[in-house]
């Protein structure tokens, strides 16, 4: 029990064969420009919010309002343990060096689940949207997305936050022209926002209950989850002490009001509760306006999907990456990881992240938004339990940006997680619970006991002043 609780000072090293350090080479806009990809704020309109419309009609907005709320006290703690251990390991080098090598293993599963899995999820939807130039196969579409975004992670972390920044423009245009065509089509008012109300069998109209609203929320947390991304480029970021907290809480603040505002246009500007609910947001544009922008539309999603697996694969392959040389696995496995390629990437933990997420386009994973949502809730209410000891011993004195209202802040988001999670699906909870057991199992049968020499969390050696 005590490598769940005690955090393991001990654990956190500098060894002396670990490999290169990654190339600080960015700086707050190029890190908030790829942050803002990993979010793809038009994906996640277009693929993710339809769902949530199927399931909570009129009151999606406001389920969105109060996940991204939620968000700000999940990024206040990403900002300061992100400042205080800066390390492209993310959320499991700040679990394992706060609360202990377990925790922050679980952390690192949880993590490893959502950034695998996404990905080839949202790339399988670029068919749809390309639909108006051609009918491709969605399997065979997501799998090119994603070797295409492989092929990109593998070049210098500068050139990709120009290339990520260009279709970010594109997709937030995008975003722009669906918010201004639902509002100037508003067929209700601001109250409906509130109103409650879904459609549901034979054509009535049925009401969304505060229970199926924080069921929802896993699923609202996940629409801005990428703003974490900035703590896994901490290594890679100038003057991360400074930048990891800007860039966080300057992607939340922007990913939310892409994302919310045309969903409050798209609520205000459908004919009927039924169109809504069927969430078919390219049709509602192309009945506002014409063809031609419908399709101009969709071509910025597509886009903005692409834009999104580049990211993801970045920030997926950094994960890998550090998890080698924290000596997570056997030694070849560490040792083959762990190489950087001459852009300074980790090359192979790119292709070992990019060319499994091709085959995943051809697996039915219908589910899994479901799981992504719970390992999301799960991973920030560890984040959450790691900031509690953030102030004590050592890290007492270690310059880091601090959240406001600390420790009110993280025990208040604890208890609301917490909350969440107990409201999930069985069948979420099971397969990420079982999930969770199997990481359980490699901890306590290989990793525990080579605790000397397997899971030894790095920090880079300027992170530590």
């Amino acid at each position: 029990m005590t490598d769940t609780l005690t955090p393991v000072e001990g654990a956190v090293v500098q060894a002396s064969d670990s490999p290169k350090k990654l190339k600080r080479s960015i700086g707050v806009v190029g890190g908030t420009l790829l942050t803002l990809s990993c979010v793809t704020p038009a994906s996640t309109l277009f693929v993710v919010v339809p769902d949530l419309f199927g399931s909570l009609g009129t009151a999606t907005a406001l389920t969105i309002a109060i996940g991204s709320l939620l968000c700000i006290a999940v990024a206040f703690c990403y900002s300061e343990l992100g400042t205080l251990i800066p390390s492209a390991g993310g959320e499991y080098a700040i679990v394992s060096t706060l609360a202990g090598r377990l925790a922050g293993w679980l952390v690192f599963v949880l993590s490893l689940l959502v950034v695998m899995v996404v990905p080839p999820v949202i790339a399988m939807g670029t068919a749809d949207y390309l639909a108006p130039i051609a009918h491709l196969d969605p399997a065979m579409t997501g799998a090119g997305v994603m070797l295409l975004a492989t092929l990109a992670g593998l070049l210098d972390l500068r050139a990709n936050a120009w290339i990520t920044g260009v279709f970010l423009v594109l997709e937030v245009i995008a975003a722009g022209v669906v918010a201004v065509l639902g509002f100037a089509h508003a067929e209700r008012g601001p109250g409906s926002l509130v109103s409650m109300e879904v459609a549901g069998a034979d054509g009535r109209t049925d009401t969304v209950t505060a229970l199926l609203v924080v069921s929802g929320l896993a699923i609202a947390l996940f629409v801005t989850q990428g703003f974490s991304t900035a703590v896994y480029l901490s290594e890679e970021l100038e003057n991360p002490r400074r930048n990891v907290a800007r860039t966080v809480l300057a992607t939340l603040a922007i990913s939310a009001v892409i994302i919310l505002v045309p969903v409050v246009a798209i609520t205000l500007g459908a004919s009927d509760i039924g169109e809504l609910t069927g969430g078919d947001i390219s049709a509602m544009v192309t009945a506002w306006s014409d063809t031609a922008v419908g399709t101009f539309v969709s071509l910025c999603v597509a886009l903005a999907i692409i834009n999104a697996g580049i990211v993801m694969v970045i920030q997926n392959s950094r994960v890998l990456f550090a998890s080698a040389r924290d000596k997570a696995w056997p030694q070849p496995v560490n040792h083959v990881l762990a190489r950087l390629g001459r852009f300074g990437s980790p090359w192979v933990a790119t292709l070992a992240v990019g060319v499994p997420g091709a085959a995943l386009c051809f697996v039915d994973l219908d589910t899994l938004y479901g799981v992504t949502g719970v390992s999301v809730t799960g991973m920030y209410l560890l984040v959450a339990v790691a900031a509690l000891p953030a102030r004590r011993g050592s890290h007492q004195h270690t310059p880091a940006w601090r959240m406001p209202l600390w420790p009110a802040m993280p025990v208040l988001l604890i208890v609301v997680l917490v909350y969440i999670l107990s409201r999930q699906e069985p069948e979420y909870l099971l397969w990420t619970g079982g999930i969770t057991a199997v990481a359980t199992l490699y901890w306590a049968l290989y990793l525990r006991p080579r605790r000397e020499t397997r899971w030894l969390v790095t920090l880079p050696e300027d992170a530590r002043t």
